[in-house]
């Protein structure tokens, strides 16, 4: 049920990189658009996935959103 549930999530979340993808943030993108492949296992080592999949792509997510917030390799 969760798994069907995060379909439409997903679609949305891709929608959005899609829309304002570039050169610039392609890799951004790509490692947001990978995250289910992290989700693995059954029961509660799959919710346990499930939770650290979420938490990573809520911080990636922030970075797409607020890119100037980005780290940068001096820092």
């Amino acid at each position: 049920r969760a798994e069907r549930a995060a379909i439409p999530a997903y679609r949305a979340t891709i929608e959005t990189l899609v829309a304002a993808l570039s050169p610039d943030n392609h890799a951004l993108a790509m490692q947001i658009a990978n995250i289910p492949a992290q989700i693995r296992g059954y029961g509660h080592i799959k919710e346990r996935s499930q939770k650290a999949a979420a938490a990573e792509q809520t911080l990636l997510l922030e970075t797409w959103h607020n890119p100037q917030s980005q780290p940068t390799a001096a820092e």
